[in-house]
């Protein structure tokens, strides 16, 4: 009997050991589909910073994969190009050559955007098939893998929004098209965290678990602010701090009728609201980080609040700079990769609180 017991209990302990090594690699994997995410999401930012958004006029999902390949075929592209309102308005007269650099970036945009669902759906069809996913995470991960193909519609949506009467794309389309994104961005955190192993340290307290809630939320809803103010270029004027304007509160933020469609339509207002979102975030994470260093002193807990509020503080340092500097790329770009890296780890941060997802395999415990 206790050589059958030993037999057994070895047999478990393998298939633990076992689901150990398949949560690595599943986290592996997620990780490389972050760091894609990340970077399309940059290049999604250059795009819209270089004006290139609007360069290629159809969406080809397929054909599309391949660029023009001779000058016959360049010259195709910029007639379609030549159609619509950007290039009448704000592009008359550029050349095949200057056209070819606006081209390039939106292109590539587009195949990071297609890679990524490769990125994500083989080694999902893989995992699946060899049987390395827990039933917890299957169905999410296949939401995710929904959601990342709706994004492929969208993104279409928010480009033909600037492709007949507009010179650029709708801001409203443009934050629904990047706060997308980063639910994804988000949701692979959260599974990829919830794979990994958690210390054993004490919750502060409900209070601080709520608040950590409450800052991911935050982050993720001050990405939807900059989002419309990149869509209204409201970044490109009032290039002053801690002053608006000549003031703490500018004036003028409501004159639009309905007083509503200001905080989507009027550059000054929608760029005033980023900026007091910014002090609320700032403000939630120093209060949290406080208290996690009161209630949990030495956690784990408390020592990633100070973390996710250096990476607020570095974030407002660096929204600050580029909107002195009057929005130059890099360190546009540089604000952007930041608001994800907060917003990532303010997930990451949360999902700490619940701790790992349990083992599906349990020993029984034995006299």
């Amino acid at each position: 009997m206790t050589s059958a017991m030993t037999v057994d209990e070895t047999a478990v302990r393998h298939k633990i050991d076992q689901m150990e090594n398949n949560r690595r690699a599943i986290r592996i994997w997620l990780g490389v589909v972050l760091l894609t995410l990340f970077c399309l999401v940059l290049v999604g930012g250059a795009t819209r910073l270089t004006d290139s958004g609007l360069s290629i006029t159809e969406w080809k999902p397929i054909h599309g994969v391949i660029p023009p390949l001779s000058a016959q075929e360049w010259d195709e592209e910029f007639a379609l190009y030549q159609r619509i309102p950007e290039y009448e308005q704000v592009n008359k007269g550029m050349t095949v050559e200057q056209f070819k650099t606006i081209f390039w970036w939106e292109w590539g945009h587009r195949l990071l955007a297609r890679s990524i669902g490769l990125v994500f759906a083989l080694p999902l069809l893989y995992f699946w098939v060899s049987g390395r996913i827990e039933r917890r995470v299957k169905l999410p991960l296949l939401g995710l893998l929904a959601l990342g193909g709706f994004q492929g519609f969208i993104g279409w949506w928010m480009v033909s929004s600037g492709l007949a009467e507009r010179v650029d794309v709708s801001q409203y389309r443009l934050a629904t098209h990047l706060v997308i994104a980063c639910l994804i961005f988000s949701g692979c955190v959260w599974i990829m965290r919830a794979l990994a192993p958690h210390s054993d340290d004490p919750v502060p307290s409900a209070a601080a678990h709520k608040l950590a809630a409450t800052l991911a939320v935050l982050a993720l809803f001050q990405i939807y602010l900059g989002a419309l103010v990149a869509g209204l270029d409201a970044g490109l004027a009032y290039n002053t701090w801690p002053l608006m304007d000549g003031a703490l509160v500018p004036s003028d933020l409501f004159v639009q009728s309905p007083a509503w469609l200001n905080l989507f339509e009027n550059a000054k207002t929608v760029q005033f609201v980023h900026r007091i979102g910014a002090y609320v975030l700032f403000a939630a994470a120093l209060w949290h980080m406080i208290q996690c260093l009161r209630q949990g002193p030495g956690t784990t807990h408390a020592r990633r609040s100070v973390v996710l509020f250096a990476l607020i503080t570095l974030q407002a340092a660096l929204g600050i700079t580029t909107l002195v500097l009057q929005v130059p790329l890099h360190a546009a770009l540089a604000h952007q990769g930041g608001a994800l890296v907060v917003l990532g780890f303010a997930v990451a941060h949360w999902r700490g609180f619940l701790g790992a997802y349990p083992s599906e395999i349990a020993i029984a415990e034995r006299d």
